[in-house]
This record gives C-alpha cells, structure tokens and sequence, in this order.
C-alpha cells in the first residue's frame, strides 16, 4: 500500500492553531509591500500562513495581523479576501477544463448519466443554477464513493468545458481529476461549504 508523504505543518497567523499546509494560505511581501497569495506555496522570500477560510482571511486583514508577521511595511488590501476567493475559483476552473482535454470529463445531461451508468464517475458536477428534479436524478444514479460538486456556476462550467449552457457535468479517475478534486475541497473550506451540502472525499482504489 501507498502512504502519502505528510505536508509540513504551519501556524495560522489569527488563530495560532497549527495545521498542515494545504489546509493554510502562503501569502508574502511585494516589494512594494502589497501582500499576495502564493497559492501554489512556491513564491520566494518570507511568507506567513493563514487558514484556508474566507472569514478568517478578513480577521487577518482587519486586525493587521499581516503587518506583524511580514513586517510594518505589509499592507493588505480589504478586498484580499475576494481577490483569493476568485483565484482558487479561476484555478479549480483551469483544472476542470483540463480534465476536459485530457478526455477525463463529459457535460450535458444525456452524457453524463451515460457516464454515470458505466460505474467510473469519481465526481458529479452540477451548476449551483441547476434544476432539483435534474440533480436529484443524476444524484441517485452516482456511486457512493464519487464526490458531487455543486460549488461552480453555469458559467464557469461553461468556460471549463468550451460551450454554452453547461449544467451538468462527470468526471472520471485520472490523476487530473484528482487534482481538481484536491481544489474543490480548498474551495469548499474557503467559502466554509458545510459537508453535508457537498461531498468531496473520494476512496482511493
């Protein structure tokens, strides 16, 4: 069996708990003094950690807790937390389409419940604008081991899979989807998503 490297642990610079990296924002210092995400973890110079959390992002700049850990010349912008919430919506956006042109997704109603039937769906998508009774179909028909996702707009469905109008949409196993698995969970813990509206764990074979 497989073990999984664990992810270094860092310290919420608002709440001081210590968690492991995935589950924190990098951000660090501009040269101008601007602070910026580094969501990738990968930008150099010194950085500070806060948790992956919309509503503790903005504690963070309000109570200039940027200030403290990056030094007095960091200066956070008020509107941080939208800028981060729309950079992991564009990143889970370009992870989607790229399971797309690795053949790893289907949209529309008719190929995803085709897709549905033949049992390899690691994920069921449907836009946050999507009918009850067409989710609820295509809800019964997903394996209990697949995530069902309803984090995304039409929109952004739309712009993922090249076309208009998309409201529905499967994945199946791939290291892509994988990846993008790993997004919609960050996603879902940023905008404090609850567990039971949206599943995103996925048993590994």
């Amino acid at each position: 069996m497989e073990i999984e490297e664990a992810l270094p642990e860092r310290t919420c610079i608002v709440t001081r708990e210590q968690k492991p990296e995935d589950q924190l924002i990098r951000f660090v210092m501009a040269p101008d003094g601007a602070v910026v995400p580094d969501l990738q973890r990968k930008l150099p110079g010194r950085g500070c950690w806060v948790s992956k959390n919309r509503t503790i992002l903005a504690q963070a700049v309000k109570r200039n807790a940027f200030a403290r850990a990056l030094g007095e010349g960091a200066k956070a912008d008020p509107a941080l937390p939208e800028l981060v919430g729309a950079l992991m919506r564009k990143e889970a956006v370009s992870a989607l389409s790229l399971c797309r042109k690795a053949g790893l997704a289907v949209s529309g109603f008719m190929k995803v419940e085709e897709a549905l039937g033949k049992g390899h769906v690691v994920a069921l998508l449907h836009a946050k604008s999507a009918a009850p009774d067409g989710t609820s179909k295509l809800n019964w028909k997903c394996g209990p081991n697949a995530a069902i996702l309803d984090l995304f707009s039409s929109e952004e469905l739309s712009l993922a899979f090249g076309r208009e109008n998309v409201v529905h949409a499967a994945l199946n196993m791939g290291g892509q989807s994988q990846k993008l698995l790993a997004l919609a969970r960050g996603l879902a813990q940023y905008d404090d998503v609850k567990t039971d509206e949206v599943k995103t764990e996925v048993a590994k074979n």
